[in-house]
């Protein structure tokens, strides 16, 4: 009989406790406090009526989504420096706020955007591991409600999502394979992976490392399997947001 545990005593299969809370940011067309465990994310989506200049230059058809990612300088247990103190971007966030443009990109019909710009800002007021898969999560829902109030007013003529998007991390921790690893999981794996599905269970992008050790195919699929159910459970959950907050109209 195996001795092992998690340090908050979850299943190795089960996510933390995941909140999310509409309308946190008022001047946001669309916004959403995405909590996972004690990992909490703003996620505001602002739409412009413009493109990005390349997009004019080029002539090309539809709108864009694009995103940007931050960690306030309270998020973590020492204080995180701005960017703009910095003088320069950390290439840790431009990598994530890619990362949640990129999902974002993947689910949704840019021609049914037309000259509009789909803006997700992701501000993490709290961190304990899993701030790009909470951003991920997140940030479709604010956009998701940010659509929807262009819908309704007469800006859009339909929704350009055609699926929802979720991620999570997997990871070994301790021999065994877990599902949404906390910082001191996180901190401690021998392995660490970010996955983002949609809810259609289609992989969209699979970020996966040995940190400084190997594992077997068998540990590879274990941790697809967990990250599958992972956000099959988030996306059940995100359903069940908008059915609430849009009063049922959940047509992709």
């Amino acid at each position: 009989m195996s001795s092992f545990s998690r340090p908050d005593g979850r299943a190795c299969d089960e996510l933390r406790p995941i909140t999310f809370e509409a309308n946190i940011a008022p001047n946001a067309t669309g916004s959403v406090l995405v909590s996972f465990g004690n990992t909490k994310v703003i996620c505001g989506a602002s739409i412009e009526k413009r493109v990005p200049g390349w997009m004019r230059q080029q002539n090309v058809e539809g709108g864009w989504l694009t995103a940007e990612y931050s960690m306030l300088p309270y998020s973590t247990h020492d204080r995180k420096q701005r960017d703009s103190s910095r003088g320069k971007q950390d290439g840790r966030s431009v990598e994530i706020q890619r990362l949640i443009g990129r999902s974002l990109r993947a689910v949704i019909d840019l021609k049914k955007l037309p000259g509009h710009t789909l803006w997700v800002d992701c501000d993490v007021l709290q961190a304990d591991g899993g701030t790009r898969t909470a951003s991920i999560t997140g940030a479709y829902l604010a956009a998701r409600l940010a659509v929807q109030k262009l819908i309704d007013g007469g800006s859009l003529k339909e929704n350009p999502f055609n699926d929802s998007i979720a991620a999570i991390s997997v990871g070994i921790y301790e021999d065994h394979a877990v599902l949404d690893l906390p910082y001191i999981e996180d901190r401690d794996a021998s392995v660490d992976f970010n996955v983002v599905m949609t809810g259609k269970g289609q992989y969209v992008e699979i970020q996966g490392t040995g940190e400084e050790a190997t594992f077997s195919e068998e540990q590879l699929a274990d941790q697809l399997a967990l990250a599958k159910k992972g956000v099959k459970e988030l996306s059940a959950m995100q359903a069940a947001f908008l059915t609430k907050e849009l009063l049922g109209d959940l047509k992709f």
